[in-house]
């Protein structure tokens, strides 16, 4: 018997509550195929237990043989009880027709009964019961997840808000605790590594920008370039190892572990905070003024955290299973900041590579924070738009494998 063909229909459909986790379902199963099944060559009728988050098989439940033999467009009733799982949460039953030690016939894209429930406090409710197929729940699913890949992430951020602002807190207060500076690090820390900078480009290279020769006029060019790149940097620079520093939080925890990238995020802004209130004030120092088009820094922060965040989201969960990793980014990132026009004037690089170079993201960001503080200029538009759609689609996509992968943290870990 060729079972690919066989095909089945579901008639007088009654799915109830019959207890608080029992469940009956009977209807008649109508043979639609060209075969007849058989009983004694194993065929039966059972059904399946998902969880509805992760497509986890959690409960492979008995078989019902069939009363009798089914002909072609005859019918057979069947009557099933099963139980749901006592721990909260969704749960997709499939109930289908099935032959022993050959396949159960909803794998091969026939339709099935689907029981759509929800347990919560030992009590299960019935949301929908319908005849689907595996195909129409693989396009479906496939709507609703690009759906969630935009509200998601945002959602998962507004919902555990209060719960970055006390991991931020303790990161930050724990990172320095005992230390004589204490939460003056803070401040300390990006001031020293930028006047490090400044006195390898500014003094010892000699290095100058545009017609001013002046150390003042380097100092705030290089500045500004710094002040994208050490918020990006810090995050970035810990996001491989940030799963292994909080591996009790996943293993043994119910723990939204998709705010732990978020958490560094947002402790590189806290640092650059400080460092824009320090370069502000430098820029009042030497111009005597503060131009207007610092109002568009907004439109700089913004597409930098999102691309930000997307990134520590990637290089947090592939740190998971590439141990490496944490070595390897410091690297990358010292690659990457060379490879920005940050301690050196655009005009420095070679003609043919900067429509290239010009591409990376912390490139318009550098040149954008240039435009607002030390030109008095609006960023370039055209450069601006592409940053806003290339941050919204890695933040998207970051947090797409994240999500994906983060089902394997508490095996591996």
């Amino acid at each position: 018997m060729n079972a690919v063909r066989m095909n089945a229909a579901y008639d007088d459909t009654d799915v109830r509550l019959s207890g608080d986790l029992q469940v009956e379902a009977r209807f008649n199963l109508r043979n639609t195929s060209r075969d007849s099944w058989r009983p004694d060559e194993g065929f039966a009728a059972g059904f399946h237990i998902y969880d509805s988050e992760t497509g986890t098989l959690v409960v492979d439940g008995e078989r019902q043989a069939l009363p009798g033999d089914v002909a072609p467009g005859s019918s057979v009733p069947v009557e099933l009880r099963f139980a749901l799982p006592p721990e909260p949460g969704r749960y997709d039953v499939f109930i289908s027709p099935m032959r022993e030690d050959v396949c159960w016939f909803y794998t091969l894209g026939w339709p099935f009964l689907r029981v759509e429930a929800i347990v919560e406090d030992g009590h299960a409710r019935l949301e929908r019961v319908r005849v689907v197929t595996l195909g129409t729940i693989r396009r479906e699913n496939l709507v609703r997840a690009v759906g969630r890949a935009f509200t998601l992430p945002v959602s998962t951020i507004a919902r555990n808000r209060s719960l970055i602002r006390t991991m931020v807190r303790r990161d930050i207060l724990g990172r320095y605790r005992g230390s004589f500076g204490g939460v003056f690090w803070t401040i300390l820390n990006p001031l020293l590594l930028m006047l490090t900078y400044f006195f390898v480009f500014g003094v010892v290279l000699r290095t100058r920008i545009g017609p001013d020769p002046s150390r003042t006029s380097f100092a705030l060019y290089f500045l500004a370039g710094m002040l994208p790149w050490l918020a990006f940097s810090e995050a970035a620079g810990r996001a491989p190892t940030v799963m292994l520093e909080h591996r009790n939080f996943i293993k043994k925890l119910v723990f939204a572990v998709e705010t732990l990238p978020i958490n560094l995020v947002v402790s590189g802004l806290v640092t650059e905070t400080f460092a824009l209130l320090l370069f502000t004030i430098g820029v009042f120092l030497a111009h005597g003024k503060v131009p207007a088009s610092v109002v568009w820094l907004p439109a700089l922060i913004v597409p930098q955290v999102l691309f930000t965040a997307g990134v520590c989201w990637f290089l947090g969960a592939l740190g998971v299973f590439v141990r490496d990793l944490g070595q390897v980014i410091g690297f990358l990132l010292t690659l990457w900041f060379f490879l920005t026009p940050i301690c050196y004037p655009e005009a420095s690089l070679p003609a043919a590579a900067l429509p290239l170079l010009a591409k990376n993201p912390m490139f318009v960001l550098v040149r954008g924070y240039r435009a607002i503080f030390l030109e008095g200029q609006a960023p370039v538009w055209a450069s601006l738009w592409k940053l806003w759609i290339a941050a919204a689609a890695v933040f998207i996509l970051g947090h797409a494998w994240f999500y994906k992968l983060r089902r394997s943290f508490a095996d591996i870990i």
